[in-house]
């Protein structure tokens, strides 16, 4: 590991959307001589919202927790920061993403998500949303995840199954890597 990646910081960024503002923020990072490792942005609402994963040596990630708070009030926004680590990968045996859809019922996000957890399964990514189709409000998903070694792919989508019948939803399982 090089000294300018020995060091990561996770830095979240909320507020009113308008053109420009990711400019500015990946501007200031580039200021802070920090790199960009992962990043996501998504528009919720009227809201703005990016995640960066940053890295680089003691002194640039001091820099950007310093000026920051300065220049998230000065765009208007929340920031977050939070120091971290590099991500240490357990062994998985394979990646796939799993989309569903269905008619928009609370707690089936819920539902799926400790079906995850109770399998002892992590979520690597997650995107859901709502439509409407048909004069019905809709929602569909898509997760990705990695299958843990001691996880038995077979029992897990037969179970999966259950539930989504249980749901009322339709999913595809794609394997990705």
């Amino acid at each position: 590991m090089t000294a300018f990646t020995n060091h990561q910081i996770v830095l979240t960024a909320i507020g009113e959307d308008r053109p420009g503002i990711v400019s500015e923020l990946t501007q200031l990072v580039s200021d802070c001589h920090c790199n960009i490792i992962d990043s996501r942005i998504a528009i919720l609402g009227n809201e703005f919202t990016f995640i960066m994963l940053l890295a680089g040596d003691m002194s640039a990630i001091s820099r950007i927790e310093h000026t920051l708070p300065t220049k998230g009030m000065e765009l208007g926004l929340l920031t977050m920061m939070k120091r971290t680590a590099s991500h240490v990968a357990c062994e998985f045996c394979a990646g796939y993403t799993l989309e569903y859809t269905g008619i928009d019922t609370p707690g089936t996000l819920s539902k799926v998500t400790r079906f995850f957890a109770d399998n002892n399964i992590s979520i690597c990514s997650l995107k859901s949303d709502t439509y409407n189709e048909d004069n019905e409000l809709k929602m569909r998903c898509e997760l990705e995840f990695n299958i843990p070694v001691e996880v038995d792919i077979d029992n897990f989508k037969v179970s999966f199954e259950d539930l989504s019948r249980s749901l009322n939803v339709d999913y595809i399982f794609r394997r990705i890597r």
